[in-house]
């Protein structure tokens, strides 16, 4: 049976279910980065939420939601890393037991994090039918509650908040801009928007290697039937039939960006930020770079939405 779409009085309900435990991040700004992309950024900092991205967010919501009983007998999702963590840590704060699901050639540093806030691992093959069937596995073995990584209610409600909090700090925005790949931080912040600032677009940033919440709102339908192939490994998960729904009833649009781009962007984030960003949340600023005519002179919000870099991956060079 399929559960009740959020509204926004859920997003305002998550608000208050998560400020004792999730960080009201900063929002930051560089003159450099606005000359570049001719308007003005407002970038949410969701890198520095707790276990770094905006995923504790959702996963808080959903654990605090949940009745005594049901809680009692822990959580399980699969994912490939930002939001494991963020459940691990969140059923954590609630002194419950947490089972994530990974896939194989999970991101390094991702899997680190999830292991670190004290979850237990089950591997599985890389496929989105291999993880769904092992979560089902892990959920009919403990009896825990599924919590998925961005259809469920109440993480999409969750992740709804980092767009509210920008739009209270910085508003009125002309524009706002946050990643896609499952649909939940996107879906969410549609909700904030339409509530707060009616009068702001929302847009989408996607690799065009996973394009897939494009390709459906341009066809009307849900299409899901692709293989990611992308750096952004956040954003590889296919679009939810619930996001996808949120997404169209609001008129988000979506703009695709080839990897090349995101990791100039990523760049670009380090060097004038000097926030740690990954691939997955600096694809927000190049759809913005893409977009650069239109946007020209707006005010545009961005959710940088986590940074959870593998950094042994990097060609550090050993100290002399």
């Amino acid at each position: 049976m399929s559960m009740p779409l959020p509204t926004y009085d859920d997003v305002l309900a998550a608000a208050a279910r998560i400020a004792p435990h999730a960080h009201a991040t900063p929002v930051l700004r560089s003159r450099a980065l606005d000359a570049l992309a001719g308007c003005e950024l407002h970038f949410k900092a969701e890198p520095l939420q707790r276990t770094g991205a905006f995923k504790f967010r959702g996963a808080c919501n959903a654990v605090w939601a949940l009745d005594e009983a049901t809680a009692a007998r822990g959580v399980v999702t699969h994912s490939s890393g930002n939001h494991g963590a963020a459940l691990a840590l969140a059923a954590r704060t609630r002194g419950i037991p947490c089972h994530v699901v990974v896939p194989e050639g999970a991101n390094a540093a991702k899997r680190a994090n999830i292991a670190r806030q004290g979850a237990t691992l089950h591997t599985c093959a890389g496929t989105i039918a291999a993880r769904e069937a092992t979560a089902a596995r892990v959920q009919a073995d403990t009896g825990a509650r599924l919590i998925h990584p961005y259809t469920d209610p109440h993480v999409i409600a969750g992740q709804g908040t980092a767009a509210l909090e920008l739009i209270n700090a910085e508003g009125p925005l002309d524009v706002l801009v946050a990643p896609v790949g499952g649909g939940g931080l996107l879906s969410g912040t549609a909700l904030a928007v339409a509530a707060t600032a009616p009068g702001c677009r929302v847009m989408g940033a996607e690799p065009a290697g996973a394009a897939d919440a494009a390709e459906s709102l341009a066809a009307g339908e849900l299409r899901v039937d692709f293989i990611p192939d992308t750096l952004c490994d956040g954003l590889r998960g296919t679009l939810g039939a619930p996001n996808f729904g949120l997404l169209r009833a609001h008129r988000v649009e979506v703009v695709t960006v080839p990897d090349a781009e995101t990791l100039v962007a990523m760049r670009l984030l380090w060097e004038c930020l000097k926030l740690l960003v990954e691939p997955s949340s600096a694809i927000a600023l190049a759809a913005i770079l893409r977009q650069r005519e239109r946007l020209a002179g707006q005010r545009v919000g961005v959710i940088l939405s986590g940074g959870n870099v593998d950094l042994d991956a990097l060609p550090w060079k050993a100290a002399a």
